[in-house]
């Protein structure tokens, strides 16, 4: 592959993640967004964060599994995050707490 193709694929994939992100900001920003389209966004974001986890949790392969130390882990950081309402605090406690019970219990 030539210098000029991988700088032409950078640029495409540059523009592929770009513009999406772009348009919704020019869309919006001349327009009223309606407030139960605002309310319902509010849920976007930890309802595509419950899905990936819990994927991640209960399902190896093509199989539902239970995963102990994941399932125990999802418990202990939901708890923090709850109680702490703080990102870099629950991402701390999600590290240390899969790294401990895969030990003890994987």
């Amino acid at each position: 592959m030539s210098d000029l193709a991988i700088y032409g694929l950078i640029f495409g994939l540059f523009l592929a993640a770009y513009i999406p992100r772009v348009l919704p900001i020019f869309y919006f920003s001349k327009r009223q967004i309606p407030s139960w389209f605002h309310d319902w966004m509010k849920y976007v974001p930890i309802s595509l964060f419950a899905a990936l986890v819990a994927k991640d949790v209960f399902i190896k392969g093509t199989t539902f599994e239970w995963r102990w130390p994941y399932v125990v882990t999802v418990v202990i950081v939901f708890l923090v995050a709850y109680k702490s309402r703080s990102m870099v605090v629950s991402v701390i406690t999600g590290l240390i707490a899969i790294y401990l019970t895969t030990i003890f219990l994987g």
